[in-house]
């Protein structure tokens, strides 16, 4: 699919000079196993705050990327959507964290933790903060908050075929407006640990 939500979608400038796509990715893999362990270990009571973004997508992506961990310094477009002017990115972050753990900790039943988690996931892959790994980071950010309300980890879609198309739908329907899509493909996931 060429949605521009793949893992990597062309060679960037990597520290370690790799040019093979399937050796980036498997670095890129590295790096997002070690932020699954990092969120499993995290503390019921913990915030997603700014610390812990910039932690996840520098834990990701350091070995390979100058940018990991840091917040975008230029203008990007992401498919149909262009996301928020660089200098309006920290600020947006913050505010985004500030509503998210101010959420977190008010929600209990299933239904209205998939509506947090969807709200979660799309805010953060519209505010789109990083020049790269915003997806990858966005759905970090949704497994820790899921497991902090007592969920397994979810996994939205597989790299390629009917439930990444589905995905794919869901976000662009919130990117309208309409999030009850996203709400529906995360609810239908979640499970209790």
């Amino acid at each position: 699919m060429n949605d521009g939500t793949d893992y990597t979608p062309s060679i960037d400038d990597n520290l370690l000079n790799i040019t093979d796509k399937e050796l980036l990715n498997l670095y890129e893999t590295s790096g997002i196993a070690k932020c699954e362990i990092m969120i499993q270990e995290l503390d019921v009571d913990a915030d997603l705050d700014i610390s812990l973004i910039l932690e996840i997508h520098r834990t990701a992506f350091s070995e390979l990327y100058d940018w990991a961990g840091k917040w975008r310094s230029v203008e990007v477009q992401v498919g149909r959507h262009a996301p928020p002017h660089p200098s309006q990115v920290p600020a947006l972050v913050y505010q985004f964290s500030d509503d998210l753990n101010f959420r977190l900790k008010r929600v209990k039943e299933k239904e209205e933790v998939a509506d947090l988690l969807a709200y979660l996931h799309h805010r953060f892959v519209w505010i789109h903060p990083f020049n790269n790994g915003n997806g990858r980071t966005a759905r970090l950010l949704l497994n820790a908050a899921a497991m902090i309300k007592g969920f397994e980890p979810i996994q939205l879609y597989h790299r390629e075929g009917e439930a990444r198309v589905e995905y794919i739908h869901a976000l662009r329907m919130a990117d309208g407006g309409d999030i009850k899509t996203l709400t529906a493909l995360i609810l239908r996931e979640l499970t209790p640990l």
